[in-house]
């Protein structure tokens, strides 16, 4: 639910309209962020844009596994079903979700998986506690200083 007055589908027009159509073709629905970016089309266009192109460089299951991460630790329960819908749908059983979101330290992941959901977590909760030795240790794990990139700008994002 948004908390902003949205515009309705039978008053979209123009680039709005267009919007709620390619959502609708694509995913089945009009999802709120889109109604609510209908206050600024050309703001929508460009987040986009950036989201797509920090999805673009990275495999799509560690940018939803980095997503979801940031949503839960900001509590936002729309961004994580969203995130945790494609992680089902795409990636993981229902269960191994749900494993994943109470303890993903003991959820059978990758080293790598947890280490960059932990990155994600940090970052929302406090950028400013990153150490250099969270960077060492993706680097330990294989990530290259573009992976960590990735890793951070989509926990942001």
């Amino acid at each position: 639910m948004a908390f902003l007055e949205t515009i309705p589908d039978e008053e979209a027009s123009g680039a709005v309209a267009d919007a709620y159509r390619a959502d609708e073709a694509r995913l089945g629905y009009v999802p709120n962020y889109t109604r609510v970016f209908a206050h600024r089309p050309a703001v929508y266009d460009a987040w986009q844009k950036l989201n797509g192109a920090i999805r673009g460089g990275m495999d799509l299951r560690r940018y939803e596994l980095v997503t979801v991460a940031a949503a839960q630790r900001l509590r936002s329960s729309y961004c994580s079903l969203a995130h945790g819908k494609v992680l089902v749908d795409q990636f993981l059983g229902a269960s191994e979700l749900q494993d994943v979101l109470l303890d993903r330290h003991a959820a059978g992941l990758a080293e790598v998986d947890v280490a960059v959901m932990d990155l994600a977590e940090k970052l929302v909760e406090d950028a400013t506690s990153i150490t250099q030795s969270d960077i060492d240790h993706l680097r330990d794990l294989g990530l290259s200083d573009t992976d960590i990139f990735d890793v951070v700008v989509a926990a942001g994002a």
